[in-house]
């Protein structure tokens, strides 16, 4: 692997941090609907990505010259991953819902191989399996023994959520000379999609306080935000079997930090699932710390 290449993964890895803060920021904003929360944290998110745009001089005459088929590839990850995602919450306990919903890191490490014809190492292997197994382990600790089939519904919305995120990953990667700024666009059609869910089928709720508006639109600026920007580049450029396993840093990190902050206990079986998700992503990784030119 080249240094630009370790340099891009790197990059891709500060969308994982991200998005290991999202459990918390949403935490502060569950008031709020979902689709209204969709729709106003990627408007913020749009902003984000027009700043980008004017700090580094992209005209905005990109969006113009994007294929139909490039448009369709960022609505399908963005919009149809969060709307997944919320309806299998709505049918199916929260705990199970995100233990499937955690398999979309394995499936970009097993996809790589048939849609970009990456080499797959067993490094890659046994990094994502340790992973899954972190991820696991904590989640059967939280009461989970068996899958019970009345929520078949949400479960599938959640194998769904796994594989929009990890093909639209994958496809993304396939994309190179699409530049990241294009995400701007997809972020913006989210949010008018997302707002026009919200008018048909919710009630406006907007923050009371100041603490609660700055916790909206940090949600927007950072996990639903920058994130998708640093993704999007560490995808194309990055390697993307290191960033899927690597990926599973998110879940138990977001575990860590609502215990941190008082939502949660750190308890010696998270302790273990940490030691086994960052065992096995840098594991996984380990072709980041190539030298190579």
């Amino acid at each position: 692997m080249t240094q630009k290449n370790n340099q891009a993964s790197f990059i891709g890895l500060g969308a994982v941090v991200l998005w290991a803060l999202l459990a918390l920021i949403t935490a502060f904003n569950n008031y709020i609907p979902a689709f209204q929360l969709l729709g106003s944290s990627f408007f913020v998110a749009t902003i984000v990505g027009v700043i980008y745009m004017l700090l580094t001089k992209q005209s905005f005459k990109i969006f113009l010259k994007l294929k139909w088929y490039v448009w369709l590839l960022g609505i399908y990850g963005l919009f149809f991953y969060h709307l997944s995602y919320f309806l299998a919450l709505r049918y199916a306990p929260p705990i199970e819902a995100n233990l499937i919903n955690a398999l979309w890191p394995l499936f970009i490490v097993l996809g790589s191989v048939l849609v970009l014809k990456a080499g797959l190492r067993w490094w890659h292997i046994i990094g994502a399996l340790l992973g899954l197994a972190g991820v696991v382990n904590v989640s059967l600790a939280s009461g989970i023994s068996s899958f019970n089939w009345d929520y078949i519904w949400g479960y599938g919305f959640a194998l769904a959520c796994a594989f929009i995120w990890s093909s639209y990953s994958l496809l993304s990667s396939k994309l190179p000379n699409i530049p990241t700024a294009a995400v701007t666009g997809f972020c913006f059609a989210t949010s008018i999609l997302a707002f026009i869910c919200h008018y048909l089928f919710e009630q406006t709720i907007w923050p009371q306080t100041t603490f609660l508006w700055a916790m909206l639109a940090l949600l927007g600026a950072g996990p639903v935000g920058a994130a998708f920007y640093l993704w999007d580049y560490g995808m194309k450029n990055g390697d993307i079997r290191s960033l899927g396993a690597a990926s599973y840093l998110s879940p138990i990190f977001a575990t860590v930090f609502l215990a941190m902050a008082g939502f949660g206990e750190l308890t010696t079986t998270i302790i273990i699932s940490c030691i086994l998700v960052v065992g096995g992503a840098v594991l996984a990784a380990k072709d980041l710390f190539s030298t190579k030119k």
